[in-house]
């Protein structure tokens, strides 16, 4: 996206994921400061974070962020049944700046992803392309909407 992101991390340390997205904002920052010879903040406001302690909202937070990048393509995808589902497939596999290749067997960044986890609970790369494509003909995020920041 390009004016935000979408990250679903495990802490593995008390304060571990608030060190990671400081070091991760000023790390970027600093980096995107010196390449295009700019001062000051980059980011508007803090980070927001949700803690994920219902299953349901668990396993359906995987495919929101995944399919996070639809707002490039059809900005009412969130409120609407998706017209043509083909045509959102093959955007989500052709959007390089998200997990959601790794996931579904393309390799893009897949020594920044931990996928073995939600690959088991998904049921391998196989069943999540059909979930992936049965979701977005059926797409239903009432009870993501709910759960998420936006």
């Amino acid at each position: 996206m390009p004016n935000h992101f979408h990250l679903l991390l495990r802490q593995r340390m008390e304060g571990g994921i608030t060190k990671f997205m400081r070091k991760l904002g000023i790390g970027y920052a600093n980096y995107f400061n010196q390449k295009y010879e700019r001062t000051g903040t980059l980011f508007q406001g803090r980070y927001k974070a949700v803690l994920v302690n219902r299953e349901v909202h668990f396993i359906h937070l995987p495919y929101y962020i995944h399919f996070n990048p639809l707002d490039l393509l059809m900005l009412d995808w969130r409120t609407r049944k998706i017209k043509n589902y083909k045509k959102a497939v093959k955007f989500l596999e052709s959007y390089r700046w998200s997990s959601h290749l790794d996931y579904i067997g393309k390799k893009n960044f897949p020594s920044v992803t931990q996928r073995e986890f939600l690959l088991k609970i998904f049921g391998g790369v196989e069943n999540y392309r059909k979930v992936v494509k049965n979701w977005l003909k059926e797409i239903d995020l009432v009870e993501i909407k709910r759960l998420t920041l936006e």
